[in-house]
């Protein structure tokens, strides 16, 4: 009974989270986190200032 009740939130939020990416448009992380990057990377070429080279 103890390993079913330590696990029990564990469980239930694996089954609702492979509902919901079955089921929603789900957006992929790793590509969102690769664009903010490359956004601010992109921010800070812009506006470095000259003598920070």
């Amino acid at each position: 009974m103890g390993l079913i009740r330590s696990y029990f939130s564990f469980l239930v939020g694996t089954t609702c989270g492979v509902y919901i990416a079955q089921n929603y448009n789900v957006p992929n992380i790793k590509k969102v986190v690769h664009s903010a990057l490359f956004t601010a990377k992109v921010v800070e070429e812009k506006y470095r200032s000259p003598n920070d080279v």
